[in-house]
């Protein structure tokens, strides 16, 4: 087995090695342990400050914000692709439901050209006319 580092008794006996080295970092080498400075620990509002400090995030972060704004909200952007989505398929159930009207009205014309019946039902009902020696009874609903 190969042997990394030394032990506290090797060190002790050996007083060059120890002055040379730190000892601080011998010791805790010993231990398993590594020492290293606490690195300070910044709250939000610092790194914050630190981040606004540093021209080039804030060169990149306008400019991002900028493109962002301009892709999200612009007039050819994404909320505007949405909404303009939206209202096609309104839309397009709009001309849907006028092309069956359409279709229906066409058919009542073209019903009302030459069939006598229909053309009784049509003033019967719309118009409110009645043939000689009929008489109408109207009810109430409640």
């Amino acid at each position: 087995m190969y042997k990394f580092g030394f032990s506290k008794s090797e060190i002790r006996a050996l007083p060059s090695v120890a002055t040379s080295i730190n000892y601080w970092y011998i010791e805790s080498a010993m231990d398993g342990q590594f020492y290293r400075k606490d690195t300070l620990r910044f709250g939000i509002r610092e790194k914050a400050v630190k981040l606004l400090k540093n021209k080039r995030f804030v060169v990149r972060f306008v400019a991002g914000a900028i493109v962002a704004g301009v892709v999200l909200f612009g007039d050819h952007g994404v909320i505007q692709r949405i909404r303009l989505s939206s209202r096609k398929s309104d839309l397009q159930a709009k001309i849907i439901e006028a092309d069956q009207e359409s279709k229906r009205l066409q058919a009542e014309s073209r019903a009302l050209d030459g069939d006598a019946k229909a053309i009784e039902k049509v003033a019967r009902e719309k118009h409110g006319m009645i043939r000689e020696g009929e008489t109408v009874y109207k009810v109430n609903r409640k």
